[in-house]
């Protein structure tokens, strides 16, 4: 008992700490190297953290950019900032964290009791992973959301299943588990009940599916970890077979120079999972949604500046032409529901073309590269859709 108590420090919450460290050590087969740092932070103080957190520069831009891809896929109202709802939304879910640049794990000094324990036994695996592997550029991989979601997948997953385990918590499936959360909603978190489904899925989605691919790792890997091997996409994450001895690995997509007019503001991926809730939230048919993403195999999208106002072109590959055929009759379904009955065209370039009252749409389907694609622009009423060439579009695996 005396290693453990030094091992566990002399700070806040030292008697939890010693308790738990030995304990996840046992659960991982890793060790920790130093003892770990614990720190007691007032509710403020943490918001201050966040908030500054999230006025870093990097952060800035992927919040605009990720909120500008959430509005024009319909995800998000137009009026939402996202960066100072999520300041709002972690300042109320947060009770404790792991700060990767800091190697010192918060808790607010209100903690007590139960949520002590869950914090505690949850963080110090996130404390412990940063020892073996940097936490903090694992997690800020520039340019590809759906690596570092796949990533946080990992982590939030394992701290999950082991703080699950050593606090005897019930297992139950993972759906279920997301019922119970969202039975919780209302009065104890508000913030949470009043977020848009997008960002409430995302949210959860490391800590259920992540918690989901890590039982699954320790059925066939126990007690070791994939900090070696990480997942590089959301499909490894919710596909078994996507993530085995031969990995499905998402192709990269590199896009062009915009046409004449046009500018690029911001690019990112998407993700399986995300384009399954895009689906998903314009049709209500959750089956048709997982189906039509399911042969996802990568995707880039832009943010576009036209004399008019901003736009999207999202590219996506697919397993073959089957999926990729399916997926674009989800796409056109979904902006159907979305608009309301659109009746297409055609552009020159053989692609399905809609117009609505203040937008311009098309859905173009072909071969890029010998892969089976989709493309979706979305572009002010008046500017042509024709803002990127699918032909000079280019892949690598």
């Amino acid at each position: 008992m005396g290693a453990c108590k030094a091992r566990g420090g002399n700070g806040p919450f030292a008697a939890e700490v010693s308790r738990y460290v030995p304990q996840i050590e046992q659960a991982t087969g890793m060790r920790f190297k130093q003892p770990p740092r614990v720190e007691t932070r007032s509710r403020d103080q943490i918001r201050q953290f966040l908030v500054r957190l999230l006025a870093d520069e990097r952060a800035k831009r992927d919040l605009e950019g990720q909120g500008a891809m959430y509005r024009r896929l319909g995800l998000i109202p137009d009026s939402l900032d996202l960066g100072k709802f999520f300041v709002d939304l972690y300042t109320e879910q947060i009770a404790g964290f792991y700060d990767p640049k800091t190697k010192v794990l918060y808790i607010p000094s209100d903690a007590k009791g139960q949520v002590v324990d869950a914090t505690v036994s949850h963080e110090l695996v996130h404390a412990l992973q940063d020892q073996y592997i940097d936490l903090d550029s694992v997690l800020h991989v520039d340019g590809d959301q759906d690596r570092t979601t796949a990533a946080q997948s990992v982590f939030e997953g394992q701290a999950t299943l082991v703080s699950m385990q050593l606090l005897g918590a019930t297992l139950i499936p993972w759906d279920k588990r997301r019922e119970m959360i969202r039975d919780m909603q209302g009065e104890a978190m508000p913030r949470f009940a009043s977020a848009p489904m997008v960002v409430q899925e995302t949210m959860l989605f490391p800590y259920l599916s992540g918690g989901e691919f890590m039982g699954r790792f320790y059925e066939r890997n126990p007690r070791t970890s994939p900090v070696g091997r990480m997942p590089s996409s959301t499909e490894q994450i919710i596909h078994a077979e996507a993530y085995g001895e031969t990995r499905d690995e998402p192709v990269r997509i590199t896009l062009p120079a915009l046409a004449p007019g046009a500018s690029a503001v911001y690019q990112n991926n998407v993700g399986e999972f995300e384009t399954r809730l895009f689906l998903f939230a314009h049709t209500k048919d959750a089956s048709a949604a997982v189906r039509a993403a399911a042969g996802w195999d990568g995707d880039r999208y832009m943010i576009v500046r036209t004399p008019r106002g901003d736009g999207m072109v999202w590219v996506t590959v697919w397993d073959n032409s089957l999926e990729a055929a399916e997926f674009s009759s989800a796409l056109e379904q979904a902006l159907g529901k979305r608009y309301g009955g659109l009746r297409p065209g055609a552009t020159a370039a053989g692609a399905s073309a809609f117009t609505t009252r203040d937008r311009a749409l098309s859905v173009w389907g072909g071969e890029i590269g010998g892969r089976p694609a989709v493309v979706y622009t979305d572009v002010p009423a008046g500017v042509s859709t024709a803002v990127l060439d699918p032909m000079k579009v280019t892949l690598a695996q």
